[in-house]
């Protein structure tokens, strides 16, 4: 997978670039929607590409594997198709949710025997068909399989977990090598860096995958309960050893505040579900700060939701009237927060890519860090 990197910003490790797939370039910094089941909560395909115009999607492994299965999806054609979605796809490796189902699963080193949570039908991933699932899927960018610790957990835990997720990469690395896409177009593996919050652990880590020559590194097992400035420090510790030339993608990260800490810190690309899952819980971010729609201030407030905003829901739909819709339980309310935080999301990234190509992003990044800390 061929990744440029366009601009770099002075004395920031902040980066432009963009890499190629077979279903589009992707311009980065970049934020990827969380379509867990291959679609958005409250927002279809067509709404995701016309109005947020964003350049990627991200579904689940685990989630697909239960849910239509990967006899679907191949039959469908892979999950482009099966969604009506032209562009990027990324699936993780299913690692978070085995991690997030600690009370019904069981780790070796073959891999992880776990309980469905819709039926508690029984399922084991292993290195190998986690690759082979996600080619059923068809996604342009694959997770290697990986153990999510927790915070907070000792050292010796995290050595162990660490150590096991880098065998299962040789394991998963020979998988990917001896098999082929299914559907025509290219699949990359991204490793992934652990280590919990153990600097050594982290340099380890980032060295190891390093070494395994793929075309693009992530660096997981953050943002899973440990303070701010930690997962901040890890990123700077990892990102002096993976290579410049190849895209690293943190996470499930995060609030705007943590993308721009990051990209500051050379990340390129993101997911979480933050702007999707608090859109429909009422709270929505703006370039000015971040705004309960439930709270009382808005119930006559007939201002645009972002005067400047992106999508077409900003400059048509005031917040009295999405506060209304969101105090009546309206599914409406659900679908314009959401498209409203995407946007916004996909605005954050292209401001930040200018502000990298104009000179100028740690004086904007402080800016809206201060802004976008602070309750409207």
């Amino acid at each position: 997978m061929k990744f440029n990197v366009l601009k770099k910003a002075g004395n920031s490790q902040a980066r432009a670039g963009a890499f190629q797939t077979d279903h589009g370039e992707v311009a980065t910094p970049v934020f990827m929607p969380v379509g867990t089941l291959g679609t958005i909560k409250g927002i279809n395909t067509r709404e995701l590409e016309k109005e947020v115009d964003s350049p990627m999607l991200l579904a689940n492994t685990y989630h697909l594997l239960l849910r239509p299965g990967t006899g679907v999806l191949e039959e469908a054609g892979g999950m482009h198709r099966f969604i009506n979605w032209k562009r990027p796809i990324l699936t993780d490796s299913g690692g978070y949710q085995v991690f997030s189902l600690s009370s019904n699963r069981k780790l070796s080193r073959e891999g992880a025997h776990f309980q469905s949570h819709i039926d508690g039908s029984h399922h084991t991933f292993t290195p190998e068909n986690v690759v082979d699932i996600q080619r059923s899927i068809g996604a342009d960018i694959i997770m290697a399989f990986d153990e999510c610790t927790p915070y907070p957990c000792d050292y010796q835990y995290a050595k162990a977990s660490m150590d096991l997720t880098h065998h299962w990469l040789t394991r998963g690395i020979e998988r990917y090598r001896q098999t082929q896409p299914y559907y025509g177009h290219n699949q990359y593996l991204f490793p992934i860096v652990q280590g919990s919050v153990y600097s050594d652990l982290r340099k380890e880590s980032a060295r190891f995958i390093s070494e395994t020559d793929q075309a693009g590194y992530a660096i997981g097992g953050l943002s899973v309960g440990e303070p701010a400035h930690m997962m901040y420090d890890m990123v700077e510790v990892v990102n002096e050893i993976l290579p410049p030339d190849r895209p690293r993608y943190l996470m499930g990260v995060g609030t705007p505040v943590n993308i721009l800490e990051a990209i500051d810190r050379g990340v390129d690309m993101f997911d979480c579900v933050i702007p999707t899952r608090n859109g429909r819980n009422g709270m929505l971010f703006t370039q000015e700060g971040i705004i309960n729609i439930k709270n009382l201030q808005w119930k006559n407030d007939f201002s645009p939701l972002e005067a400047d905003g992106a999508s077409y829901v900003d400059q048509h739909f005031s917040r009295a009237y999405l506060r209304h819709l969101t105090i009546a339980k309206d599914i409406t309310a659900a679908q314009i927060a959401t498209l409203h935080n995407l946007s916004f999301y996909k605005w954050l990234m292209q401001q930040a890519r200018q502000h990298i190509f104009h000179g100028s992003f740690p004086e904007w990044k402080k800016q809206m860090v201060e802004k976008l800390s602070q309750r409207l």
